[in-house]
């Protein structure tokens, strides 16, 4: 089973994605930690985007495609795929045509996870975790029980990622929008594309995301 799992930051798709590998024994393509490891490792393919980034360049589809087809010829052929962060360009999806024909392997679903943007910048903007155990609340969906004070390790001191505010979250997901418009179509024709509601409970999203890949 080789999947495309999409979704915008905040909608639970690294969640999912760890729970398709749980489940299935799938393994999670990420083209940016793909790309740090050729880096370290130095592979051919490696040192080109190594040299492309210190001058401040985009790495190219060719290289992005290059990490995935070595990363393929690696994995054990009855291994799935779930690829994350690719592709985000149409000219990058008919590459992955291309390097899983050359697998014998084939694309079965590209999944996106939908959400309300006004809901979704209540989510996570209203997050906030324990500084002390890491332990997670929210300013409305879940308070702690003792105001002020950690449930789980008593704590009184609690913090916020920088970048959970209102502006940062819409402009991800304008980027999000912006990069998943060009390649949709490309699935879409192909008939592969299923939408999910990504504003369910973690357990409901990934009951509907066994459906499709059981369909």
């Amino acid at each position: 089973m080789n999947v495309i799992l999409l979704g915008p930051p905040g909608a639970g798709k690294g969640t999912q994605a760890h729970l398709l590998m749980e489940h299935h024994g799938m393994r999670q393509l990420s083209t940016g930690d793909m790309l740090r490891k050729a880096v370290k490792n130095r592979t051919e393919v490696g040192l080109q985007a190594k040299a492309i980034m210190d001058r401040g360049d985009l790495v190219s589809d060719e290289i992005v495609s290059a990490l995935i087809d070595n990363e393929l010829a690696e994995m054990p052929a009855d291994m799935g795929a779930i690829f994350d962060g690719y592709p985000r360009t149409e000219a990058q999806a008919r590459d992955l045509d291309e390097i899983l024909s050359r697998h014998d392997r084939k694309l079965d679903h590209v999944i996106e996870l939908e959400v309300d943007e006004d809901a979704l910048v209540d989510r996570i903007t209203g997050r906030f975790t324990c500084a002390e155990c890491g332990e997670g609340y929210h300013d409305r969906h879940k308070q702690p029980e003792r105001e002020g004070v950690c449930d789980k390790c008593g704590s009184t001191e609690f913090k916020r990622r920088p970048d959970d505010t209102e502006e940062t979250v819409r402009k991800r997901m304008a980027v999000y929008r912006a990069e998943t418009a060009p390649i949709l179509p490309h699935y879409e024709r192909k008939g592969i594309v299923t939408r999910i509601d990504g504003m369910g409970t973690m357990d409901g999203v990934s009951r509907a995301i066994e459906g499709v890949i059981a369909s």
